[in-house]
């Protein structure tokens, strides 16, 4: 039987990871840094940029939804940098993309030998996902209705601590720009009246084009993006990642999620095109394993140059830098002390070499 060709959303997801896996060979690095007797949230702009290079590799349209991961996938790796629990961030690092923490645990504590943990695995993966246990989609309960949220922070015995939802536009600007925030107004404000305590972020990439092709609606959108972020009852955060890069996009333009409102459709639509309820855990061959990983290397240093524009076209209170600091820090103080204790210690460390430094 011929080899099927993975799909250009699965093709996206394995660079996509070895772009973090390289980023974290080590463990993750603190963000955080103290800097002249400051403390400063230091984002990885550097791993943000090739992972906003996958999309054009692949010429990925809209629709196939690597161009809206990329930003997701990055925010799941700097919440993980800042030292939450990589298991209750999703998406999370490998297949499946939403499990809950719990269940990673009890596998992570599931004897190897003798086949205990390959047999868990093996129930996860047949029933699973058709029980809705794990899937490729954060869907949250808000006052009203059900949404599709990006990058959760949850655990079953706290429930829904950060919910950030991620919009694109790389084109089209003038036709799609109000109906993009506007409709994430509402969203915020149907999530924030069912879970008040979660901290709530938006992060909006927008393609630096638009200030030549819509100089006006470019400035209305940024004003529009920081009003969002001033609303007592909107998000508490919003960040604005400006990206530049020479390759067009397909044709399709600016990010269009998939239905994110409404009841399960069945058990199969929580189901990624890349979470192939055959592939969870999967274990591949050592030799197969090098040589799919030297692919992707290759593949990585080829991809095309995207920048993280940084000028006083970004605002203040729109800067990566800020949000993420923000989201972090607003989690950690409406916690207990003794939850997210890594998180604590990274920010932590970096407070105590500020006033160090500061004498």
């Amino acid at each position: 039987m011929p080899t099927r060709k993975p799909s250009i959303a699965e093709q996206g997801w394995q660079l996509f990871d070895r772009i973090v896996e390289r980023a974290s060979v080590a463990g993750h690095t603190s963000p955080w840094t103290a800097d002249e007797g400051e403390v400063a949230y230091r984002p990885d702009f550097e791993t943000l940029r090739l992972l906003l290079g996958v999309p054009l590799h692949l010429n990925a349209n809209s629709q196939s939804g690597v161009p809206a991961l990329a930003l997701d996938v990055w925010i799941a790796y700097e919440l993980r940098r800042a030292g939450f629990d990589p298991d209750a961030v999703w998406p999370r690092e490998s297949d499946p993309r939403i499990m809950p923490a719990a269940l990673g645990a009890l596998l992570e504590a599931t004897p190897v030998r003798g086949g205990e943990r390959a047999l868990l695995e093996e129930r996860i993966r047949i029933s699973g996902s058709k029980s809705g246990l794990v899937g490729g989609k954060a869907k949250i309960l808000g006052k009203n209705y059900q949404k599709q949220v990006d990058v959760v922070l949850s655990d079953w015995r706290t429930g829904p601590e950060m919910l950030i939802s991620t919009k694109r536009m790389d084109s089209s600007f003038g036709k799609n720009a109000a109906n993009r925030v506007e409709e994430s107004y509402g969203d915020a404000k149907n999530l924030r009246l069912r879970h008040p305590l979660a901290s709530l972020g938006f992060v909006f990439g927008l393609r630096t084009t638009i200030y030549e092709k819509e100089a006006a609606k470019a400035a209305w959108l940024i004003d529009l993006l920081g009003k969002l972020g001033q609303e007592d009852d909107a998000y508490h955060a919003v960040a604005l990642v400006l990206m530049e890069y020479a390759q067009d996009p397909p044709a399709d333009g600016d990010d269009v999620n998939e239905p994110e409102t409404g009841p399960e459709v069945g058990s199969e639509a929580a189901l990624e095109a890349g979470d192939d309820p055959d592939q969870l855990f999967a274990l591949d061959d050592p030799g197969e394993a090098d040589a799919v990983r030297a692919e992707l290397d290759a593949a990585i240093a080829a991809l095309p140059p995207v920048s993280i524009v940084l000028d006083d076209r970004v605002p203040d209170e729109l800067h990566p830098a800020r949000f993420l600091r923000a989201m972090v820090e607003r989690t950690l103080a409406i916690t207990p002390v003794d939850h997210h204790a890594e998180a604590r210690v990274r920010r932590d460390t970096a407070l105590r070499a500020a006033r160090a430094t500061a004498r």
